[in-house]
């Protein structure tokens, strides 16, 4: 089978410069950006220790989003 996804181009890996400071002094305590299990391109968000079920975080800081706008 033929790889038809294949680029030759150069792919851009998202960086730690690349997240705005205010959603990096927003993340919770046991919470880190570290690059993407799924896509080693992008960064991936991972708890430094378990998180119990039903754990609140906020306040939300940022601009809300649509689902059709991400």
């Amino acid at each position: 089978l033929q790889n038809t996804c294949r680029t030759d181009s150069p792919v851009a890996v998202e960086t730690l410069d690349d997240v705005p400071e205010h959603v990096l002094r927003g993340l919770p305590e046991d919470v880190r950006l570290f690059p993407s299990a799924v896509d080693k391109t992008r960064l991936g968000v991972w708890a430094t220790k378990s998180i119990l079920k039903g754990k609140k975080f906020g306040p939300f800081v940022g601009d809300k989003k649509k689902r059709s706008q991400v």
